[in-house]
């Protein structure tokens, strides 16, 4: 990898956009766009005095510049999918989970797990790393993986090693928290993803001026940026270096992708270099994206993707009948073959962003999942939603701490006596968005056991010992408070406005 300096003439930019695809980017570098910006980025290159940070942020900026005109000659030549040319994927490239093989544990040893650890829960109210968060019994997202992975080794006597990637957002609070596994019997790695310069809407120029520019003119790459950054980091390397064959990839957010045999043995078995995960839709996941096959080749759709007047056809459970959990199994051999050879074209997100000051700025960013196209014998296999556990929100998070489940080492369970195989659907209004908003208004979690369907609008605090069962509906109107007292039991219930209790 060429790596001296990004000089405005410098060889390494000119070989690396020269060599770098086989996509003809005649057109693109000779643009006035990409010769700014490659001027542009030259001289950020050249605010870094220090030759070994400099290396690697030149090789940061290569990559960067290389997505950067990717995306000029996408949009030069308006590549939009062919709609007609998308079909749902044939039956052998989504395996159902039951037809998935008993397991032979000791291929544990040649499995890594990878949790990308680079969110913040900004959605949530929170400022730190969102895998900090406490989710259930004290313990934070962090905390349950560490122990789920320590019980896998222990019980098999096997030695898997935790990585995680984390984004310039969260890495100094993720090796702060890791300090306190330093006992524990497993071997935790971390490095961080690439840190992109985002870009001027009007002029197609890099935000920051300066490579130390504050953080807000920067932005992690989306979770796609994980092959780049596993590469770069040397983590790739040391990983095939101590035998380990397979990667099992998952969002740290996600409470149900915890490791599993079976999969892993379906992966040897069938000789696939690349599975994803995905799991029936419900009308809550119309946004996710999914497994399609074009042209023949199986293909990552992500709803950023479909032009406007196909958003109906996306959503509908009909024609896509799954969508991606983002819990990917990666053959590491093969993700270094693809990485050396032709190198990784995934298809460019672009998330329009507005910044504090009002100025319009674009992100370019990649999905994981949608190097799925890169690999052989690469396929989905349809797991149960259990698998698909994200915590999103507060509706999410009062889910997890209730009563439904309950935590044996580290792995949530459903409880036994939930009566129905679905869990409850839970939706809290505004004053609940933020955590701080959401523990002040809990004093104790609610008992849900029975509950169907539990939506809370306005002003609303619940006492301790309440119990929810079937449909409950609270609503307290603009300028009205409802304390719903310790002990109360409220089954098949709306309460609105002046504490009205109504039979439903």
């Amino acid at each position: 990898m060429p790596s001296d300096s990004l000089m405005p003439r410098s060889e390494s930019f000119n070989a690396r956009v020269r060599g770098a695809s086989h996509i003809d980017f005649k057109t693109a570098t000779t643009g006035v766009a990409a010769k700014a910006m490659r001027n542009e980025l030259s001289a950020l290159v050249n605010t870094v005095k220090d030759p070994e940070t400099k290396k690697a942020f030149d090789t940061e900026m290569q990559s960067f510049f290389y997505l950067f005109t990717r995306y000029l000659s996408e949009r030069a030549r308006s590549q939009e999918l062919v709609w007609d040319r998308i079909t749902s994927p044939s039956d052998d490239k989504i395996v159902p989970y039951s037809k998935l093989p008993t397991p032979d544990s000791s291929n544990l040893n040649k499995l890594a797990v990878l949790k990308v650890n680079g969110g913040l829960g900004t959605s949530m109210g929170m400022t730190g790393a969102k895998s900090a968060l406490e989710v259930k019994d004290d313990m934070t997202f962090l905390d349950l993986t560490v122990r789920q992975i320590e019980h896998l080794n222990t019980t098999h006597r096997v030695d898997v090693p935790l990585i995680l990637m984390t984004s310039f957002n969260t890495h100094e609070d993720t090796l702060r928290i890791i300090k306190k596994y330093a006992n524990q019997q497993l071997r935790i790695t971390t490095f961080n993803q690439s840190r992109y310069p985002r870009i001027f809407k009007e002029t197609l120029l890099p935000a920051p001026r300066t490579a130390d520019d504050d953080k807000k003119h920067w932005y992690p790459p989306g979770h796609g940026d994980l092959y780049n950054a596993l590469l770069h980091s040397g983590v790739l390397d040391q990983l095939l270096s101590e035998g380990k064959e397979y990667l099992f990839v998952s969002n740290s957010d996600n409470l149900g992708a915890v490791v599993d045999e079976r999969i892993l043995q379906h992966m040897i078995n069938s000789q696939s270099e690349f599975i994803m995960e995905v799991t029936d839709k419900t009308k809550a996941d119309i946004k996710g994206g999914t497994l399609i096959e074009y042209d023949g080749h199986i293909r990552l759709l992500e709803v950023a993707q479909v032009p406007n007047e196909h958003i109906e056809d996306f959503k509908s459970v009909r024609k896509f009948k799954i969508f991606n959990t983002n819990n990917l199994w990666i053959n590491l051999k093969a993700l270094r073959r693809v990485m050396e050879s032709e190198g990784m074209e995934l298809d460019i997100i672009v998330n329009p962003k507005t910044t504090d000051d009002g100025q319009a700025v674009v992100q370019l960013e990649t999905a994981a999942g949608a190097a799925i196209k890169h690999f052989n014998n690469a396929h989905g296999v349809n797991v149960p939603r259990s698998r698909f556990l994200p915590v999103k929100s507060c509706s999410d998070l009062l889910l997890i701490k209730s009563d439904i489940y309950s935590l044996e080492h580290g792995q949530l369970v459903i409880n036994p006596q939930r009566m129905f195989e679905t869990t409850p659907v839970i939706k809290l209004g505004d004053h609940f968005k933020k955590i701080a908003q959401f523990q002040k208004r809990f004093k104790k979690i609610p008992k849900i056991l029975e509950l169907d369907h539990l939506t809370v609008t306005g002003d609303v605090y619940f006492g301790r010992n309440v119990t929810l069962r079937g449909t409950v509906i609270v609503v307290a109107n603009e300028g009205q408070r409802i304390d719903i007292p310790d002990g109360c039991v409220l089954e098949n219930r709306l309460l609105s406005g002046n504490l009205n209790m109504i039979e439903l």
